[in-house]
């Protein structure tokens, strides 16, 4: 049912919807998240205040005016996709991408307002527990009745955020999953008390307030990071380096760094190997057509620096295999690249980048003695210049 009626609104809200690395795809998406939450959360508010009313229920008022909230999340998605979609303009010249991760900044806090809220209240419950009263048939059904439309919510949205990997679109996900929990905590609750005599409103909404909050804590997480700058997946690492190594004038390439600008805008920088006895010109046409290619791909704006290396010469490339044996030796994780070596009459100068994973115990000193000490192994004449580097992908 959910799949069916995804794919229903997606043909009427989603021009091209297979092609999510278009920014005014994505930018469809969640359009029609945020306009199918506000209407269903303004309907939910409507149907709980008009049955709390009628059964003069306190509690069921109290959640129509959370669904009012609700919609005002929706309108935060909907506003977070429609200013992420604006295009690049003198103040932002790399477009407003990075309005989708505030809006699920934004969720993830309603979220977190919504636990402590309920915390506050559910530790009230606990102290002052309420008097144990019958609840009219037509709250409980009208409150089953929101559970089921926020269970649909979240595999609506839940379904979305995989189709385009929006962490707004999963927090709001999370949000609609973290409102079906509480309001079938308060039926499980009030179907206890009315069989049992007994009140546990407050144990159970402190149970659910922590699962909010963590869910919240988790969001908010996931919102923040992308904005203090994540690296790259590896898929996407991996595809580059094959688009890349697809010109045969490119033999390798190195320091690959992916600036995310928001969702389908970003720009990639990376230095491509060539050899050194090649025709300049050829080799920066080469450059220019693989850039070009990686911009049509992923919609991205591409530099890349190009790296002559003597790869023809038997002795440099025979050492530099050498060379990353050894560091392999110090640490698996361990690699080397633009090496280069300068030969005299007493010692040749072996230099290279090291890279090393941003979790390593040792320290560069240490680095730096052990590299050479394995150098040496290789030829006592060796003197390794070497330039330490952490890697910007995984």
């Amino acid at each position: 049912m959910v799949f069916i009626l995804t794919k229903l609104l997606t043909k009427i809200f989603v021009k091209d919807s297979e092609n999510t690395k278009n920014p005014d795809v994505r930018a469809a998406y969640g359009n029609m998240s945020g306009v199918v939450g506000i209407f269903l959360n303004l309907c939910l508010f409507v149907a709980k205040l008009t049955a709390g009313i009628v059964s003069s229920s306190v509690s069921v008022i109290a959640d129509a005016f959370n669904n009012l909230s609700d919609a005002g999340s929706s309108v935060v998605t909907f506003l977070g996709f429609k200013l992420a979609n604006r295009p690049a303009d003198k103040q932002h010249p790399f477009g407003h991408g990075r309005y989708e991760y505030v809006a699920g900044l934004g969720i993830s806090v309603v979220i977190l307002i919504v636990g402590v809220e309920l915390m506050k209240s559910s530790a009230e419950k606990i102290l002052n527990p309420d008097a144990v009263t019958a609840v009219s048939l037509g709250s409980v059904i009208i409150l089953a009745a929101s559970v089921a439309v926020k269970l649909w919510m979240f595999f609506f949205n839940r379904s979305l955020s995989k189709t385009i990997a929006s962490t707004a679109l999963r927090a709001t996900s999370l949000d609609s999953l973290t409102d079906s929990i509480a309001t079938t905590v308060v039926l499980a609750g009030w179907l206890i008390s009315v069989v049992g005599g007994f009140s546990i409103d407050g144990w159970l909404g402190i149970a659910v307030a922590l699962f909010i909050l963590f869910t919240g804590f988790n969001t908010f997480r996931d919102s923040l990071s992308p904005l203090l700058g994540n690296p790259p997946s590896a898929e996407f690492v991996n595809d580059i380096r094959e688009t890349v190594l697809q010109d045969e004038m490119i033999v390798g390439l190195h320091d690959l760094i992916v600036h995310d600008y928001g969702p389908g805008r970003c720009i990639i920088s990376l230095h491509a190997e060539v050899p050194c006895d090649v025709d300049i010109l050829k080799a920066h046409d080469a450059i220019d057509l693989v850039e070009k290619t990686l911009e049509r791909k992923y919609n991205c704006t591409a530099t890349i620096h190009m790296d002559p290396i003597a790869s023809n010469d038997e002795y440099t490339v025979e050492l530099k295999e050498n060379v990353a044996d050894k560091m392999y030796e110090i640490n698996p994780q361990f690699s080397i690249h633009d090496f280069r070596v300068v030969r005299g009459d007493t010692h040749t100068n072996v230099i290279f980048d090291l890279v090393i994973p941003f979790e390593c115990d040792l320290s560069c000193d240490k680095i730096t003695y052990y590299a050479k000490e394995k150098i040496r192994e290789i030829d006592p004449k060796l003197i390794p210049v070497m330039q330490i580097e952490k890697s910007f992908v995984e």
